[in-house]
């Protein structure tokens, strides 16, 4: 044991504002830290190291007892006050690693590319949101919504939940498709998801083992894209046109493949009768599924909706619906209809994953399929979207397609045309998406993907006129 005390370089600051005492344990701590004081080494006496800083004693004993404390210093009886063995120099610290997540999510390829804006910070910066994807949910009957809310809040809870969802609601269910769809079901073919994405996460868990092709339209609906990618599927781009998906040019080798054909997103088309005969034909031949997002069903202004594709070939389609563009996203609700024996592995699966439908939501959502409130708000809501794409015909109308149907339009623009326009928009405060967020790669197709669901009747009028105005004097009159 050394017999020489150290002489460890100490500085003090008399006009800061921290005590000395504070100051000296803080010097102390970083000597040791720094190896310039080493375990077992002595420390000058309280007496000593005083007269050296010019301190008083006590400014000296009192950080060490504070370093004693903090298991920096030990003293000996009759030897001193010594560095602690265990108090050594902070190893070089390594250079620091990405967070697992972080790695993970940029293998997979499903990193975020940009962080959007919400609608409600939207609307709060005052900005009109013509972006797609959102229904008008200030036309909602609230006396009905609460007294569905108050109903369902009184009913016993379920301790073991049915993964399929309720009795009752898979009854209604059933019967709502059978009016508004064409399709004979019954309750025994209906699953009660919590909307068109988690009934396509339940469908990818059932039927897609990890590398696996998928077919999804190109361009067609990003979120698909990424629920099927995280279930372990290698995505196909499967090409559309005007009319939907291209039969004739779907890839080899795909075990399932996802369509939009009541109304194609982006491009609006409706899948005609001939090419959903030749899908189904190319799926009894090749083994595929059909995952039908039955996506703006609801709402047709030029003729009748074509009947559910399930219809055609219930064992060889899946039919995924939601309400949350009749009434609300915020009420969770859809459902996948399938073949019973499907249902049964689809709730299997589904248990499995510990996943369900909150109770008292599918509880709501039957009273208010059993009184007959959502339908009178759906026949309102078909008149309220009948007014806003008038309005966007009468501003747009020459420019737009696929406008005879839901809630959204396209209106093509030449390549070289949709950033600088929709950079105009933006600065004169309407936000618009183009079609490069509904692409899998480079876009094969250019143009605005706008909504009138979200925006009031002032606001989409306002919007249009700012779009109209762009238009004209970038491209000349439509």
């Amino acid at each position: 044991m050394p017999r020489q005390h150290a002489e460890p370089a100490l500085r003090l600051d008399r006009s800061g504002d921290a005590p000395l005492t504070l100051q000296l344990a803080a010097a102390l701590r970083a000597a040791v830290t720094g190896g310039s004081l080493t375990p077992g080494e002595r420390l000058p006496s309280s007496r000593t190291l005083a007269a050296q800083l010019g301190v008083s004693r006590t400014v000296v004993t009192d950080a060490y007892q504070q370093l004693y404390a903090e298991g920096w210093l030990e003293g000996r009886h009759g030897s001193g006050t010594f560095v602690a063995p265990g108090a050594a120099p902070a190893p070089a610290e390594p250079a620091p690693i990405e967070p697992a997540w972080r790695t993970a999510a940029a293998r997979s390829g499903r990193t975020a590319t940009e962080d959007r804006p919400t609608r409600a910070e939207l609307r709060e910066r005052g900005l009109i949101d013509l972006r797609p994807g959102a229904p008008w949910v200030g036309s909602v009957d609230r006396a009905a919504w609460r007294r569905a809310w108050r109903a369902a809040a009184d009913l016993p809870q379920d301790d073991d939940p049915d993964p399929r969802g309720l009795p009752e609601l898979r009854s209604l269910l059933a019967e709502h498709l059978r009016r508004y769809r064409g399709i004979a079901v019954g309750p025994e073919n209906v699953l009660v998801t919590r909307g068109t994405g988690n009934g396509l996460d339940l469908a990818g868990a059932a039927l897609i083992a990890p590398g696996d092709r998928a077919g999804v339209e190109e361009p067609g609906y990003g979120k698909a894209r990424a629920v099927l990618a995280a279930r372990g599927a290698r995505i196909v781009p499967c090409p559309v046109d005007r009319d939907g998906l291209v039969v004739d040019a779907l890839p080899d080798g795909l075990g399932l493949v996802y369509t939009t054909p009541a109304h194609q997103y982006p491009l609006g088309g409706r899948l005609p009768v001939p090419r959903r005969e030749l899908l189904i034909s190319w799926a009894r031949a090749t083994g595929a599924v059909v995952i039908e997002d039955d996506y703006d069903a609801e709402f047709r202004y030029d003729v009748a909706p074509l009947p559910a594709l399930y219809g055609m070939d219930p064992g060889r389609v899946v039919l995924l619906g939601t309400l949350s563009k009749t009434l609300t996203p915020d009420l969770g609700i859809g459902w996948i209809v399938a073949e019973p024996d499907l249902v049964e592995h689809l709730a299997r699966v589904r248990r499995n994953l510990t996943d369900r439908t909150p109770g008292p939501v599918q509880a709501a959502t039957a009273l208010l399929l059993e009184r007959g409130d959502l339908d009178r708000h759906l026949r309102r809501m078909r008149a309220e979207y009948a007014r806003r794409r008038a309005l966007l015909i009468e501003y747009l109308g020459p420019r737009l397609t696929g406008d005879t149907a839901g809630l959204h339009a396209m209106l093509p623009l030449p390549a070289r045309e949709v950033a600088p326009v929709v950079a105009e928009a933006a600065a004169r405060g309407v936000v618009v998406d183009d079609t490069g967020r509904t692409s899998h790669g480079e876009p094969t197709v250019h143009g605005l993907v706008l909504g009138y669901g979200s925006a009031s009747p002032p606001q989409l009028r306002r919007g249009c006129t700012v779009l109209a105005d762009i238009l004209n004097r970038r491209l000349g009159p439509a």
